[in-house]
């Protein structure tokens, strides 16, 4: 039976405190004071220290840092540091505070310089895993970030395409992959090729492995309304994805369809499958958010570290009233720890 984070000795996990002026700094300052995780974890955090201090000071208590002097930081082995709450903030964004509550350029700004320090520590290995809060897509490419988000940035920085990672979206009852993203629907199936769907598929079958779940069962979506019912309504199934099944087959992976999309969820919620592969967004996440809207964690399949981020934007609305839900950081959190677990387990007994 595999120790939990909670009881075990653990390593570094960044995270990054997104667009200054939304959720993020808030959700840093109600989450990591009190998370378990900080008596067996070096938890580093990446972003402007006055926006932090702003929430803190706001909340009526104290900083629950530790300053790592920037100077000295990034030489710093953050592995011998004692168990703790850390932050690390790039000298760029020394005094940075935007305004809570607006998307601005210096929000942006401070996201990107977070991430990039965060990535450039992942690279030197300084760190298994990472945890991300949101940042605001626009205001990081005003800032000069031309990057469409955290994944697209990640991959690059590890030396990936886009197409090399995976969305996944992780609820306790309900387990989505994404074989497709963001694309506008009228260009989706020009990207529902069998390598993506195969990729996809090993990805998923991977991180339940991570899991430790005792068993793998994955369900394949189709890409047409009762998964092309025998070509008659489409031959997507039959030319491109039952192929890919295939090959995922003679890898290994228990893999059942193309399923319905109808019906596929709700075998999936009663149990019957571990994880969906959906060929389109709303496909996947329309019944995940249905059951899971403020607990999801979103996991990048595919790197060669453990990324995950909270399940939801800056909420520029709802940034400095302490009325956000916490759950998706939290179990952004935990499941992280969980990940960077096992995959260290996994390569010691190799």
């Amino acid at each position: 039976m595999m120790t939990t984070p909670e009881t075990t000795v653990g390593g570094v996990l960044l995270i990054t405190l997104g667009d200054a002026g939304g959720l993020g700094p808030e959700l840093a300052a109600r989450v990591l004071p009190t998370t378990p995780l900080r008596r067996t974890w070096r938890l580093v955090m990446l972003g402007s220290e006055a926006s932090l201090l702003r929430h803190v000071l706001r909340r009526g208590e104290s900083p629950f840092w530790t300053r790592l002097d920037p100077a000295t930081g990034l030489a710093t082995d953050l592995a011998t540091l004692a168990p703790g709450v850390y932050l690390l903030e790039p000298p760029t964004l020394h005094g940075l505070a935007p305004d809570i509550g607006q998307p601005t350029v210096a929000g942006g700004r401070s996201a990107g310089a977070a991430l990039e320090l965060a990535c450039e520590l992942l690279r030197q290995d300084r760190a298994r895993g990472v945890v991300t809060l949101p940042l605001h897509k626009a205001m990081l490419k005003a800032a000069g970030y031309d990057f469409p988000g955290h994944t697209e940035l990640f991959a690059e920085h590890a030396g990936l395409s886009r197409e090399d990672v995976t969305m996944h979206l992780c609820g306790e009852r309900l387990r989505v992959s994404l074989v497709t993203t963001h694309p506008p629907l009228a260009a989706v199936p020009g990207l529902v090729t069998q390598a993506r769907v195969l990729q996809t598929i090993l990805h998923t079958h991977r991180f339940l492995d991570d899991l430790d779940l005792p068993r793998r069962r994955l369900a394949v979506c189709g890409l047409n309304p009762h998964a092309g019912e025998s070509g008659t309504i489409g031959r997507e199934e039959i030319e491109i994805i039952e192929p890919a099944l295939a090959v995922a087959r003679a890898h290994g992976c228990e893999v059942h369809g193309p399923l319905p999309g109808d019906t596929v969820f709700h075998r999936a919620v009663h149990g019957e499958f571990d994880a969906v592969v959906a060929m389109y967004h709303d496909q996947g996440l329309a019944p995940l958010k249905l059951l899971h809207f403020n607990e999801a964690v979103n996991v990048t399949l595919g790197l060669p570290f453990v990324r995950t981020s909270v399940d939801h934007g800056t909420g520029f609305d709802l940034a400095g009233a302490d009325a956000a839900s916490t759950t998706s950081f939290t179990a952004a959190l935990e499941l992280a720890a969980r990940l960077v677990t096992r995959r260290e387990a996994t390569c010691t007994a190799a």
